[in-house]
């Protein structure tokens, strides 16, 4: 990296970053970081490793090899616009702000400057994360290299020409998680219902899901012969599919649920 690295936002996902970046070796005295609000746990982390948040960063005695730009969207035309005073000619910004496209960053920086935008997802925090990434032509092999360093401290990574997708890319992976988190809540209520006690039923949606969740990772099979696999025909198992399998079914709801999601990653790219 030709400088520092510059983190602009300590939150849940600055800090995943951070966090995979330490453990990975990344030098602590190579981070600077700007925060005016660090959460508890993610402050006991720069404390271990003798770095501190500051609430606002006008100068650096070199410019940074990399602005990380982890700040909320809303924020962003606040945020960014005093960071790129920072960059230099060989400086990457990278942003993982859902709905702010490359060109709204390319607006605040010099002619020639190198942006990626990525979208990653909570299990980042694990170093499970799915992160998708697109850069602008400015954007040099060896940037789109140190980017993909960088993310890959906090899981896999993945890289698209057409930055149209990041919306879709957004709706699936980047919020997907909420949507797992709420399958967990939801079976576990309808254990609950079927007569299960309440803690039990958590226990068994957790356990359920996230087992299920590591053999889709290491099997080679399909989702969808993972689920025949498990289904005997005019079994139990298939008199719950054909609930969740009608017409309208989930996959009706799911895609529609896509779809709004994908809508307001485009509202807020409006501003």
């Amino acid at each position: 990296m030709s400088g520092p690295l510059l983190l602009a936002g300590a939150g849940n996902m600055g800090g995943a970053i951070l966090t995979g970046l330490i453990a990975r070796g990344f030098p602590a005295a190579q981070i600077r970081i700007q925060d005016p609000n660090v959460p508890a746990e993610v402050s006991s982390l720069l404390a271990k490793h003798g770095l501190k948040a500051e609430s606002n960063i006008t100068s650096m005695d070199k410019p940074p090899g990399m602005i990380l730009v982890a700040v909320k969207p809303q924020v962003m035309d606040q945020v960014f616009p005093a960071l790129a005073q920072l960059a230099g000619p060989d400086t990457v910004t990278v942003s993982i702000a859902a709905g702010k496209s490359i060109e709204s960053f390319e607006r605040h920086l010099g002619a020639g400057s190198a942006v990626v935008r990525a979208m990653p997802n909570t299990p980042a925090a694990i170093g499970r994360g799915m992160t998708v990434c697109v850069a602008n032509a400015s954007s040099l092999e060896r940037q789109r290299t140190l980017t993909d360093s960088v993310l890959r401290t906090t899981g896999d990574v993945a890289w698209i020409d057409d930055e149209g997708l990041m919306d879709a890319v957004t709706a699936v992976s980047g919020s997907g998680p909420a949507y797992v988190f709420l399958l967990a809540e939801c079976l576990a209520e309808a254990g609950r219902v079927a007569g299960l006690d309440a803690k039990l039923a958590a226990d068994l949606a957790r356990a359920t899901i996230a087992g299920s969740g590591e053999l889709l990772r290491q099997s080679p099979l399909a989702a969808s012969e993972l689920r025949q696999n498990v289904t005997s025909p005019g079994g139990t198992t298939a008199a719950a599919l054909k609930v969740l399998m009608a017409d309208p079914g989930l996959q009706d709801l799911m895609t529609r649920a896509i779809a709004a999601n994908a809508a307001r990653s485009q509202e807020l790219a409006k501003g």
